[in-house]
């Protein structure tokens, strides 16, 4: 009996130390970003919604539950109330979820609406109806709704709500409420005819969420898009709409509720390799822009999940001397997940005098905002995730050309009063880089070996002054503290 007991002991405990050891492991992969969104597991794409109803955010997103390829699409969900810690629940739209007389089928990308005005009259109790449109496979726009937060859907019955000739590669539907004509509005990439060369974004309205009216066409788009009215900084009696394409350039304009008037030629505002199906958020009760992006390209070796999201941002529009600009910034939360701090203040770099200054510096998971007076250095900036025989990730401003280089990317940038800043979120397999307050931003993913987490701050061919430079340990938003 005491043997037995002793057994019993032995597996117990071993049971305990190997739970114990897959807690540890859990969202703790060494290509798991530790606080970007990323699924538990399998494929994970472009997000297909965020809106934020009753102090929570959430996001839904093109997903595989099945594996870690792009098929079987149907759309993930996960809820936050920070924006930055997030909670899984179960998949929302699935490829199986028909209405009669329909076959199986995938769900493609979309957005999500509360419809606060119970419209389409699907209102049960005191829970507002979730509105979901997306498209199907042979490209028509549908709707799905669920009447408990996001966790049970159905189709409606009137499906397609939108139906398009599948030559047209119709796709991505994008809806808001326009409140000065007191309409919905549908935003819907699509070719406008045979010709490769129409293809562009079809603005729709309608009254009841169901009966759409084509208004008018925007050539020369590429994907799903959004349409967001900004008010500019600085300017407080000034408003300006801006049309995003799916990389994220954009086009300046003015909008009158059916029809999209360019003001600008087109800017980028991300010079990456990895931001791509940008979604704002819808439903805020704060007057902050948001938006959200997948990081579509990102490699996860030997990973079980497959896709992770940007990190979220604000935006804003302000007039600069040189014209209207978009500037893009991570939202304050990040602030939330600041741990250990390194600073500096007012010290000067001279190259082959001066010992890395940030040679205390390490980890896979930062936060580092530096502004810097240019002096008379040739170039300058980081070696990030460096050990002893690899370089690292380089983060170079070359002065005379008024260049940032960063993992093949060139983002034109010039000094301002002969400052540079820079704002660097670095994950285990991504780096965004937002510079001189946002007017610049590089969103790009990388895979390098677990092992190297130096950081090295650099100038050559003269001095750099540091004025300031924080440099902050972020936490795993996966892990209780």
């Amino acid at each position: 009996m005491r043997f037995l007991s002793t057994a019993l002991l032995s597996v117990l405990l071993a049971f305990m130390l190997l739970s114990l050891k897959s807690d540890k492991k859990y969202y703790n992969e060494n290509y798991r970003p530790q606080f970007h969104f990323s699924p538990e597991k399998n494929w994970q794409g472009s997000p297909a919604g965020l809106v934020f109803y009753k102090g929570k955010y959430h996001l839904f997103y093109q997903y595989n539950p099945n594996s870690l390829n792009e098929e079987a699409l149907s759309w993930g969900h996960a809820v936050s109330t920070d924006l930055v810690h997030w909670k899984h629940l179960p998949v929302a739209l699935h490829s199986g979820l028909k209405q009669k007389g329909e076959i199986k089928c995938n769900i493609f990308s979309g957005s999500v609406i509360i419809d606060n005005e119970n419209v389409l009259g699907k209102q049960t109790g005191e829970e507002k109806t979730f509105v979901a449109f997306y498209s199907d496979k042979t490209c028509n726009q549908k709707i799905a709704y669920s009447t408990d937060r996001g966790i049970t859907w159905e189709k409606l019955d009137v499906n397609p709500v939108i139906k398009t000739n599948k030559n047209d590669g119709a796709v991505g539907p994008k809806v808001f409420w326009y409140a000065p004509s007191k309409r919905w509005i549908l935003l819907l990439h699509r070719k406008e005819s045979e010709r490769k060369t129409s293809q562009g974004i079809s603005i729709y309205t309608s009254g009841n969420l169901i009966d759409w009216e084509l208004k008018s066409h925007v050539h020369g788009f590429s994907g799903s898009s959004d349409l967001v009215e900004f008010q500019v900084t600085n300017r407080p009696d000034e408003k300006k709409w801006i049309l995003f394409d799916r990389d994220g350039s954009y086009l300046l304009g003015s909008f009158d509720g059916e029809k999209f008037t360019a003001e600008s030629p087109r800017m980028k505002s991300d010079y990456g390799q990895n931001y791509y199906a940008l979604q704002t958020c819808q439903n805020t009760d704060d007057k902050r822009i948001i938006q959200l992006a997948w990081m579509r390209g990102a490699k996860f070796p030997n990973m079980p999940f497959n896709g992770q999201m940007s990190f979220p941002n604000e935006l804003k529009l302000t007039k600069f001397i040189s014209g209207y600009k978009l500037t893009r910034t991570p939202v304050a939360e990040i602030k939330s997940l600041h741990e250990k701090h390194y600073k500096w203040e007012n010290k000067d770099l001279i190259p082959g005098l001066d010992e890395n200054k940030t040679k205390k510096v390490s980890g896979d998971c930062l936060h580092i905002v530096a502004d810097f007076d240019v002096k008379t250095s040739d170039n300058f900036g980081f070696m990030l995730r460096s050990d002893k025989k690899q370089g690292g990730i380089e983060v170079l401003y070359n002065v005379k050309r008024g260049t940032l280089n960063v993992l093949g990317s060139i983002i034109p940038l010039m000094p301002i009063d002969n400052h540079i800043k820079l704002e660097i979120l670095l994950d285990r397999t991504s780096l965004e880089i937002y510079a001189n307050d946002g007017q610049a931003v590089a969103s790009n993913c990388f895979v390098t070996d677990e092992k190297n987490d130096k950081v090295i701050l650099y100038t050559n061919g003269g001095e750099l002054g540091v004025v300031k430079l924080d440099v902050y340990k972020i936490e795993s938003v996966w892990r209780d503290k």
